[in-house]
């Protein structure tokens, strides 16, 4: 407890943009997060004003941040399972538990759950040796799609395989290598979306409305919400199987559920819904909860493992847009110069930067803009996000 305001201290294990986000809401319900950071110039660790250096692998540092804190939650999850579960057996509050948060860390310990629970997967199975990858590419037609158990995120750890003799050869060099895998089909895809659940410890859940994600070279571009063309039926059933699945496994906080809508003829609506993965904590596709929803996803996830009552989730406005800014090739202008044009040429777009250092490709912040129309907010979004990454609409 914070002597000073008499409120509980949250402590967040990463201090990267997420951290930061979330530090922003903290400051709103009168507290500063605590971030265990791996260096100074970390996202988080440039705003917030308590912060510890220290690695997330590090028992003794994790040890360390904890006792001042009244809760632990986390920016990523890469923290070691059995570090998260030695913390909780030593009497530390840490949300999500280790239980829930394994099956966002390892994708065949997800699969399997979720197989037990009934929830949609697509067909996939362990690969242990080649002929596994070969024998399931044979079965269900190539090209199939493999997958690190661990680790991948924004396209990394995926591999698309065409045929038998790429995947003899590609798990041959990943399996010497210590990657733990998994082979799942290549689905019907007609688009990606994502739903976003908080759960307390009390057990209430809230929803937020479904959303459709755009994804270019394994990257998520832009977020279009609510989901555009979705029928109800599949946005209420998408919102109950994310109620589902963390209620079942006991998620604490924010649960991103990342969806397939895929072809089906036999389906209603001519589609049905796949789990693709699951993140237990603030999550890109929820961004455009800061200014597009009436409680952030930041707030909500604060909320949540403090066991405070859910904030509202309803829409701000008909139609929100949040475009991811990457970053570009060197040199140009300034990213201050771009501001300028930017809020010159849109000044209904609202801007997160990250204090990232810019590389090409890297996610260095992201815009959003709300209205009415689809098409225009979209076109306005592109543009804005597109001044920061390339210096010119």
């Amino acid at each position: 407890m914070d002597s000073r305001t008499g409120l509980p201290v949250v402590g967040m294990v990463g201090g990267g943009q997420l951290a930061r986000m979330t530090h922003q809401s903290a400051i709103a319900l009168g507290q500063s997060l605590r971030v265990l950071a791996l260096a100074p110039d970390d996202g988080a660790a440039l705003v917030a004003a308590d912060v510890q250096y220290g690695d997330h692998t590090d028992l003794a540092a994790l040890r360390t941040f904890a006792k001042a804190c009244d809760v632990v939650t986390f920016d990523h999850e890469q923290v070691p399972t059995e570090h998260i579960r030695t913390l909780a057996a030593e009497g530390v509050k840490l949300f999500p538990p280790a239980d829930a948060l394994l099956h966002a860390q390892d994708k065949r310990a997800m699969r399997e759950r979720l197989g037990e629970l009934g929830a949609p997967n697509p067909a996939w199975r362990p690969v242990a040796e080649p002929a596994d990858l070969v024998a399931f590419g044979d079965g269900t037609g190539w090209p199939v799609v493999l997958k690190a158990a661990r680790g991948g995120y924004d396209g990394r750890g995926v591999w698309l395989v065409g045929d038998a003799a790429q995947a003899d050869e590609l798990a041959t060099t990943l399996l010497a290598g210590g990657t733990l895998l998994i082979v799942e089909e290549r689905v019907p895809l007609r688009r990606e979306l994502a739903v976003q659940v908080a759960r307390s410890p009390f057990g209430q859940v809230a929803a937020y409305p479904v959303v459709e994600t755009v994804q270019r070279d394994g990257i998520c571009v832009e977020v279009l919400a609510p989901a555009p063309g979705l029928p109800e039926e599949l946005a209420v059933a998408a919102q109950q199987l994310a109620i589902d699945l963390a209620t079942a496994l006991g998620v604490v906080g924010l649960l991103a559920v990342e969806l397939f809508e895929v072809a089906d003829p036999a389906a209603p609506g001519g589609s049905r819904l796949l789990v693709n993965e699951l993140a237990m904590r603030p999550h890109n596709s929820g961004h455009w909860t800061i200014e597009g929803a009436r409680t952030s996803q930041f707030e909500q996830h604060l909320r949540a493992v403090l066991d405070y009552p859910m904030g509202d989730t309803s829409l701000t406005a008909p139609v929100v847009v949040m475009a991811n800014v990457l970053g570009g090739e060197p040199g140009g202008m300034s990213i201050d110069e771009r501001l300028h044009h930017l809020f010159a040429a849109e000044p209904g777009a609202k801007v997160h930067l990250y204090g990232k250092q810019v590389r090409p490709g890297r996610k260095i912040g992201h815009v959003t803009v709300l209205g009415d129309d689809l098409d225009d907010v979209r076109t306005r979004a592109a543009r804005a996000a597109r001044w920061l990454r390339e210096g010119h609409q």
